[in-house]
């Protein structure tokens, strides 16, 4: 072939490829066509659904996740819209603005930008009173979960749902992405005998769904009743992480600082149930796990003899600045994400906590029970069996057969509410 004809055929193949590239990429600034049609409810309330809210007084409950892809707040955006009334705000736990730690009291103020009322759902109350939505028309729920049961923004949602229906008020959910995917689940399904604000209805640890995904279960399995819209997004889709959206990562709450802390949220966030340090008050909770009484390097070899998949462990010493251990030397190990797609949050907190159960029985304990014999760990379980299991020596393994029938009973509830 004459040398002229393959350099001709060579500048048509480099301006195919030029022009594949600039068909998925804004001129340069990274956004492909997919993230260009991306939407979160938010957006799509203000861009296509706005009749569901002009002419009506709105109240909204969000926190600092409740932002648009520029990083606006939801609570300026609709106080600055001209055809919409922002009459009252509602924090959850954290707050709305996020500045409390967990389990604070958050007392009622007046918003200092928009000079609106900020009423506390994790205060007095975590149900909004007739009086918190007595200058309302619709209330409007947009707060970024992390995918897990027992974090609480779901069941201040829930709350709320059950207020709005008892007041015959519209209750809106602006669906937000579940940032660890919406294709797996995991974990035991809690038994209702331990409900609690940690665990409100019976969902595994890892429940796969969005907030109006679980906004539209709650209802519907359990008997709210609530007039119940979802504005649904645009561009999610199930085998996403929140890394594969074109959302920044807004901590959710203090001890939820990246979306590597909620990978590993689900299962690490059970040692909270014990004695050791799940690493509040350091710069990586829930990655962090340790105690004083706990040798690093034993530990970190014990959980690698385990071979699990899609994680590693590395020796690790800190000293949290407050929480558990507070100024204490703790030693333990620092969980580190290998392949997100094989890793089992659920098993490997559940390994975790047995291995340092096994380990370290002197020292090792379970947080007390209550008056009913209930644990803090069993509230975050969902149930009392996996206690006396870990302290009966009994192995994961079998652990996880024991809550197979109630998982697959689940996931096929879980098939009737997905929207994505």
């Amino acid at each position: 072939m004459k040398k002229w004809l393959v350099s001709i055929l060579a500048t048509l193949l480099i301006l195919s490829s030029l022009t594949v590239a600039m068909a998925n990429h804004d001129n340069g600034n990274g956004k492909s066509q997919e993230h260009k049609k991306f939407q979160v409810g938010a957006e799509a309330l203000l861009q296509k659904h706005k009749d569901l809210i002009k002419g009506k007084r709105v109240g909204l409950i969000t926190n600092p996740t409740g932002i648009d892809q520029n990083l606006n707040s939801v609570v300026d955006l609709l106080f600055n819209d001209p055809d919409v009334e922002l009459t009252a705000l509602y924090g959850p736990e954290h707050g709305v603005r996020g500045s409390a730690q967990a389990g604070q009291y958050v007392e009622y103020y007046i918003d200092e930008k928009t000079g609106l009322p900020v009423y506390s759902l994790y205060g007095k109350t975590k149900k909004p009173t007739p009086e918190m939505l007595e200058n309302i028309d619709v209330l409007l729920f947009d707060i970024q979960d992390v995918g897990t049961r027992f974090y609480t923004y779901i069941y201040t949602m829930a709350y709320a749902m059950e207020a709005a229906k008892e007041n015959n008020i519209p209750f809106i959910v602006l669906d937000r992405p579940n940032p660890l995917g919406g294709t797996k689940v995991e974990g035991p399904v809690l038994d209702p005998k331990y409900k609690s604000f940690v665990g409100n209805y019976p969902i595994p640890l890892r429940h796969g769904m969005t907030v109006g995904e679980l906004a539209k279960l709650f209802n519907e399995e359990f008997s709210i009743d609530a007039d119940l819209t979802v504005v649904e997004m645009n561009g999610w889709k199930r085998n996403m992480y929140y890394d594969g959206t074109p959302l920044e990562f807004v901590p959710p709450s203090p001890n939820m600082p990246t979306l590597e802390t909620a990978l590993v949220y689900p299962g690490a966030a059970l040692i909270e149930g014990t004695n050791v340090s799940e690493g509040r008050g350091t710069t990586k909770p829930f990655e962090l796990i340790g105690a004083p009484f706990i040798n690093s390097d034993d530990l970190a070899a014990e959980l690698n003899s385990l071979n699990l998949p899609g994680v590693k462990f590395r020796a690790a010493s800190f000293i949290p600045s407050f929480s558990k251990h507070a100024g204490t030397l703790s030693h333990g190990i620092q969980i580190h994400i290998t392949d997100r797609n094989s890793f089992k949050p659920v098993d490997t907190g559940l390994h975790i906590v047995k291995t340092i159960h096994d380990m370290y029985p002197d020292h090792f304990q379970f947080r007390a029970e209550d008056s009913k014999g209930i644990s803090f760990f069993d509230l975050l379980t969902g149930n009392g069996w996996i206690r006396e299991g870990i302290e009966n020596g009994q192995s994961v393994e079998e652990m996880k057969a024991q809550w197979e029938d109630g998982l697959n009973e689940f996931k096929q509830v879980r098939e009737k509410y997905l929207i994505y």
